[in-house]
């Protein structure tokens, strides 16, 4: 009777949380997607998977192959610098040449060709050259923003950004394979096979997203228009298209919020784990579990939290908690002692949480923001502007990382705080009206 009544319950609380996931905003929202939508969302786990195995490991990859603190940095910055560019071209070249073809072909060149020369790296040569190969994703970036969004619903972009994210960093839960690997091969040896894997996956999910996607029809009316223009005419109307972007808060408004977050990301991807291991006093191997550990709290704050974050009107709050939350776990890696394994997992905590709130809603409110019929250049004029305020803070963070290895987190505690008063005065009443406009289209 005791075993009877267990299963009974099992049985009903099974089918509870299968209901409740049925029923679940993001799993419908991802039942309803179709076409380009659909496909870049599901996609992104082939990214994510290598993405996240590797990506760990890669300044220690880089230290164990002789480059110091201050060359991280530098080719950090130069890379940035080099997107600059990349994102200055990229409007002009998806509308020219489509954004499907251009995603298939610079996908190729910026990620699978970086990782074979990153499995091959000898020296630093080798990670300035992948890295300027790398620069290149800026124009698959628009290219790929453009398939997923022009034919996308806008009551679903919140929620396709959020599944975005969960692909991407729930891919982080293969990480510990990775830790397994270091741990039992080397540091070298098996970061050269994991971007090995990475060049593999990579180059099929080039292919199967081309195989499985269609031109969009704005895609197809700017190269229709563009057809007999030649670049240097494309790009000579940008002028316009930067003046579009002074005159519009709204884009400056999500603008000066990404570049607290961009600054944030080039810091904790390329100094995060040489804290880790010298300051910190953990082993290589042992990068991967926090790794895993902060895209495990990501996904879960995604499911809970995400079906509250589609309203795009109530932005405040979810930003000030997010970049409080990002504020704190930057001062605990400052100010924590080696080995303090408690303190360490809450800072990769409020990390996980303060991002599952921050970053789905500061790329909503840029999606909404942009002019459809312009999308690909005023996108590309905004990551343009968004490139060169961030392109410093890599060779800056590789200057006081040589000085001190917790200098770098102390900057990104002092962006976090300029980013609580950011969000204060974007919310005063009158200044935002682009989601009143994107409500409308919806």
């Amino acid at each position: 009777m005791t075993l009877f009544a267990l299963n009974s319950v099992l049985v009903v609380t099974t089918r509870i949380t299968f209901s409740m996931l049925k029923n679940h905003p993001l799993i419908q929202t991802l039942r309803e997607l179709k076409g380009n939508p659909r496909i870049t969302v599901w996609t992104e786990i082939m990214f994510g998977i290598p993405y996240n195995l590797f990506m760990p490991f890669f300044s220690v990859y880089m230290l164990g192959l002789g480059v110091t603190d201050q060359q991280i940095g530098s080719i950090a910055s130069m890379g940035l610098i080099a997107q600059i560019f990349t994102a200055l071209l990229s409007g002009a070249i998806v509308d020219k040449f489509g954004r499907r073809l251009t995603l298939f072909l610079v996908d190729l060149l910026s990620w699978s060709i970086p990782c074979f020369i990153w499995f091959a790296a000898q020296d630093v040569r080798y990670f300035v050259v992948a890295a300027l190969m790398n620069s290149l994703w800026r124009i698959s970036h628009t290219a790929w923003t453009c398939l997923m969004v022009e034919d996308a619903e806008t009551r679903h972009l919140v929620h396709i950004w959020t599944w975005i994210m969960i692909f991407a960093v729930s891919s982080a839960f293969f990480a510990p394979v990775g830790g397994w690997f270091v741990e039992r091969y080397g540091l070298v040896p098996a970061v050269r096979g994991l971007f090995l894997f990475g060049f593999i996956m990579l180059s099929a999910k080039a292919l199967v997203l081309y195989i499985y996607s269609h031109e969009t029809v704005r895609g197809v009316q700017r190269m229709v228009e563009t057809k007999h223009r030649s670049m240097l005419s494309l790009l000579s109307e940008y002028r316009s298209v930067f003046g579009q972007i002074l005159h519009s808060r709204s884009i400056l408004a999500a603008l000066s919020l990404m570049v607290i977050t961009n600054i944030y990301t080039t810091i904790s991807n390329n100094f995060w784990g040489v804290l880790f291991t010298s300051k910190l006093g953990f082993s290589d191997s042992q990068i991967s579990i926090y790794a895993a550990l902060r895209s495990i709290v990501m996904t879960f704050c995604f499911f809970i939290l995400g079906p509250r974050l589609t309203n795009l009107r109530r932005f405040r709050l979810p930003l000030w908690t997010g970049f409080g939350a990002f504020l704190l776990s930057q001062l605990l890696l400052v100010v924590m002692p080696p080995q303090a394994v408690t303190l360490l997992v809450l800072s990769v905590i409020l990390e996980g949480v303060a991002a599952a709130l921050v970053n789905p809603m500061t790329e909503s409110l840029l999606a909404v923001s942009l002019e459809t019929a312009e999308r690909a250049r005023v996108s590309a004029m905004v990551y343009v502007a968004l490139i060169v305020l961030i392109s410093p803070f890599g060779w800056i963070a590789g200057q006081l990382s040589a000085l001190d290895r917790s200098f770098p987190f102390i900057l990104n505690t002092g962006l976090f705080a300029i980013g609580l008063v950011l969000v204060w005065i974007i919310g005063k009443p009158g200044l935002i009206t682009f989601v009143e406009q994107s409500e409308a289209k919806g």
